[in-house]
């Protein structure tokens, strides 16, 4: 048997695309007065983004170890690659460190330095790797060659969840009297969430996106995945703008950011994440 991929739900990975790819996928959690909703398996309110007391929860070190037991037997021992979100933003790849310690060498576990379809688009190439039947050494190369090619922006609309998240590195200095900007932000190469650039208008901020994107990107062939919460119409105009300007793209989708990544940048916010091709050169 191939070897199998694990995930976690802030990947972003469409059903079909986890079934097809065989990816297995263990949730993130969001917490609210007590209650544990478990992002991908439990209904979550479609605005528990504006709710107060809403906090989020990394998978733990037992759900993790659970899930590379199953996929280890489902692999017949041939082994597992897991890649999870960011180690910066999020406990769960410690957790996936300390749980695969049970396994020894055959769990293998990557940090994809990136959050959403960032953390999607390594284990798809992970998961691509596998099912051409490679070997658990070829798998995690095919994983960890694939980080580097990641990108991720957003743009946030309101500053209040982005404070309270802590999430937001060296961003942090300007919280406090920038409430009418709406920042650039990215993802570093640490996967740490950083400030591009200071904007004063959505619009504006929408259009520094798109040029940042078209300025990774360049010649070069990618695949791309806006992201958006409760902000679908300026996800899709986003998305209109980087077709047209940026003709060679091999895919392009639109999509939610998910509950948990919602919970820390509020209603509105709007993403890119990006995997360029660098098979073609630079």
């Amino acid at each position: 048997m191939p070897v199998v991929v694990v995930t976690d739900s802030s990947a972003r990975l469409q059903p079909e695309a986890r079934d097809e790819w065989r990816i297995r996928q263990v949730p993130l959690h969001v917490l609210e007065d007590g209650t544990d909703l478990r992002d991908g398996v439990d209904p979550v309110p479609n605005d528990i983004q504006d709710r107060p007391r809403v906090t989020t929860a990394g998978a733990t070190p037992t759900e993790l170890a659970d899930a590379y037991r199953q996929a280890l037997a489902d692999s017949n021992g041939d082994g597992v690659v897991a890649v999870h979100i960011s180690a910066a933003l999020s406990s769960t790849y410690s957790s996936a460190v300390l749980a695969a310690r049970e396994f020894g060498p055959a769990v293998r576990v990557v940090n994809s330095r990136s959050a959403a379809m960032g953390v999607g688009f390594v284990a798809l190439a992970a998961a691509r790797s596998a099912a051409a039947g490679d070997d658990l050494d070829a798998v995690e190369s095919a994983a960890r060659t694939a980080v580097p090619r990641g990108h991720a922006f957003i743009v946030v609309q309101r500053l209040d969840n982005l404070r309270r998240s802590g999430r937001i590195g060296t961003a942090a200095s300007w919280l406090g009297t920038a409430l009418s900007l709406k920042p650039l932000l990215c993802l570093d190469q640490d996967g740490r969430l950083v400030l591009s650039q200071r904007i004063r208008t959505s619009s504006k901020a929408h259009a520094a996106l798109v040029d940042q994107v078209a300025q990774v990107i360049g010649d070069r062939r990618a695949g791309v995945v806006v992201h958006h919460v409760d902000n679908h119409d300026a996800a899709d105009e986003l998305g209109a703008a980087l077709t047209t300007r940026l003709p060679q793209l091999q895919s392009l989708s639109v999509t939610d950011m998910g509950p948990v990544l919602a919970v820390h940048v509020g209603s509105g916010a709007v993403g890119v994440a990006i995997s360029v091709d660098d098979s073609e050169g630079q």
